[in-house]
């Protein structure tokens, strides 16, 4: 029986972790699905990879119609999806409570958190029905969820409601044979 092809989808892969993430799972032999706001910063991160085993799917994941595209072209190109790694974030500089305005924390709110769903839930769609079932997530947290920081609310409620939500997907994800962890 052929070697199934494993396919990986990195959030915010143009820089940092993500694209450190990317290329070690692309050395490690699997096909990568790029994601991110900025094209220019994949398409270095795919320079580093085989462009044979790369989509790059420019990406907002504070848009749901985005995130849904990003998933549609991940399981039109691949048929499945074996690894999302949620790693896509934002934080703004350090200021009191306060002084925050609604933006700033809808910002690191919506980015951090309700992308990380919006990705999850569509990862879930894909994996609870292709064949063989299941896959993992792994939701890149912070220690700001167990260690806040002064001046940092936003950012600290954004990585505690992460991992409330890792926690529920993984309970929701058993039955389906996908696995979901957090990287603090």
């Amino acid at each position: 029986m052929p070697q199934q092809i494993k396919i990986a989808l990195v959030t915010g892969a143009g820089s940092g972790i993500g694209k450190a993430v990317a290329i070690a799972l692309h050395q490690d032999g699997w096909t990568i699905v790029l994601a991110g706001r900025r094209e220019k910063e994949l398409l270095e991160t795919a320079n580093e990879c085989n462009a044979e085993r790369t989509l790059i799917v420019p990406t907002d994941i504070n848009n749901s119609e985005s995130v849904k595209n990003l998933f549609y072209q991940t399981k039109k190109s691949f048929g499945r999806l074996d690894l999302l790694f949620n790693n896509a974030g934002v934080n703004i500089p350090a200021k009191p409570l306060e002084d925050l305005t609604l933006e700033e924390w809808q910002l690191v709110i919506n980015t951090n958190l309700t992308g990380v769903f919006l990705c999850t839930q569509e990862a879930f769609k894909i994996m609870k029905h292709q064949d063989p079932i299941g896959g993992r997530i792994i939701n890149n947290g912070s220690i700001s969820a167990h260690v806040p920081r002064p001046l940092a609310a936003p950012y600290t409620a954004s990585k505690h409601g992460v991992t409330g939500l890792t926690k529920a997907a993984s309970l929701e994800g058993r039955a389906f044979s996908i696995a979901c962890g957090q990287i603090d």
